[in-house]
């Protein structure tokens, strides 16, 4: 039997997250061929509960992140050596040092980058960039979106032989198992459900979303599904704005495609994104969305969806909203067109195997 492939990853966190989510679609789809050993900077590893059975993987504890930045890329130079992988996995800048311990090409290495947080929502820093420009010049660098790809060619200034934009993907999902009237949520009858899906941090900007959504609160039913370090500041905005029966937060959950399924809408309140994943369930679940024009989105969706997307801003946001919470015709017809989009072109198979064509061919198998 052939040897499996052995990859590092090395993930700033492994809670529940997309680049997280997506690590558990590419694992199962590779199968026995390779074993990962998955590393999270800050020792949490809740997403690990979306790990199918059978697959090889071993989560690697908390390494020492203390110290000045030679002793760290001391230690993670050690710990690589130590491990001694096939090809090692960094994501995002939270893990650049790894690929700075490993610079010279020790190990083949591959960089992803799903984005940025609110502090670089608007401007990369220069430090980051140069860091990046060096770290990374003998890496291969996945990105999932053509905005990313455009920043690493020319703004970070990497070899378009080393940039591969390979896009997220999803396997699709025509029956839900969890029926939203077993959940005890007593929603009201009759009114359309607005879904917003993702972590409750702060360029998620769900203030945003609750204040575009306070002018119809008597006309649609918001369900707000996820947990985050601003739930609190989102809970306060809910109650200053007297939202009381028109809204329910669902927490964090494991069936959030199956909700999605038996909503009328999505909506996207974020001050920066990539390739959001709620996007891409959305669109399977044949919903439109109403969202803020960030990232990929408008590439993402279809042609019929685009006309709802806005500005940065609450009123439009919530004029978008409305328009399709009144237009019952309008929102079938833009959902069975992001269905049929993401179905040609978003698959997880396609994704599987671009990269697992990448990480055999960059450890040289």
């Amino acid at each position: 039997m052939t040897r499996a492939l052995n990859i590092l990853h090395v993930f700033p966190s492994f809670k529940i997250g997309g680049a997280q989510v997506r690590f558990t679609q590419l694992a199962k789809g590779f199968g026995p061929e390779f074993s990962h050993t998955v590393i999270a900077l800050d020792g949490a590893y809740t997403a690990a509960q979306f790990l199918a059975s059978g697959i090889r993987v071993t989560l690697g504890g908390q390494p020492d992140t203390k110290g000045s930045l030679p002793k760290r890329l001391g230690h993670y130079r050690h710990e690589i050596g130590a491990r001694a992988p096939d090809l090692l996995m960094t994501y995002n800048w939270g893990s650049i040092e790894w690929a700075m311990a490993n610079a010279f090409g020790r190990v083949p290495h591959i960089h992803m980058e799903d984005g940025f947080g609110p502090e670089e929502a608007q401007r990369q820093f220069r430090r980051r960039v140069w860091t990046r420009r060096l770290a990374l010049r003998h890496s291969q660098l996945i990105v999932p979106s053509l905005a990313l790809q455009d920043l690493a060619l020319n703004v970070w200034r990497l070899n378009r032989a080393h940039v591969h934009y390979i896009p997220n993907g999803l396997a699709p999902l025509d029956r839900y198992s969890t029926r939203i009237e077993d959940l005890g949520l007593n929603l009201p009858q009759g009114l359309p459900r607005i879904a917003w899906a993702g972590a409750v941090r702060r360029e998620k900007n769900v203030i945003r979303l609750l204040r575009a959504f306070a002018p119809l609160k008597s006309e649609a039913v918001l369900l707000v599904i996820g947990d985050g370090p601003e739930l609190d500041a989102v809970l306060r905005e809910a109650e200053a704005l007297s939202l009381g029966s028109s809204i329910r937060f669902l927490g964090r959950r494991e069936d959030v495609r199956d909700i999605l399924m038996q909503c009328d809408l999505m909506a996207l309140s974020s001050d920066t994104e990539q390739m959001p994943l709620a996007v891409l369930e959305a669109m399977d679940a044949g919903l439109p969305i109403a969202s803020t024009d960030v990232g990929d989105v408008r590439q993402m969706v279809s042609g019929a969806n685009q006309p709802y997307l806005v500005h940065l801003s609450d009123r439009e946001l919530g004029a978008a909203m409305r328009a399709l919470v009144i237009g019952t015709a309008a929102r079938k017809t833009v959902g069975a067109a992001n269905r049929e989009r993401l179905r040609k072109n978003y698959l997880a198979d396609d994704m599987i195997a671009a990269h697992k064509a990448l990480m055999l061919e960059t450890a040289g198998k």
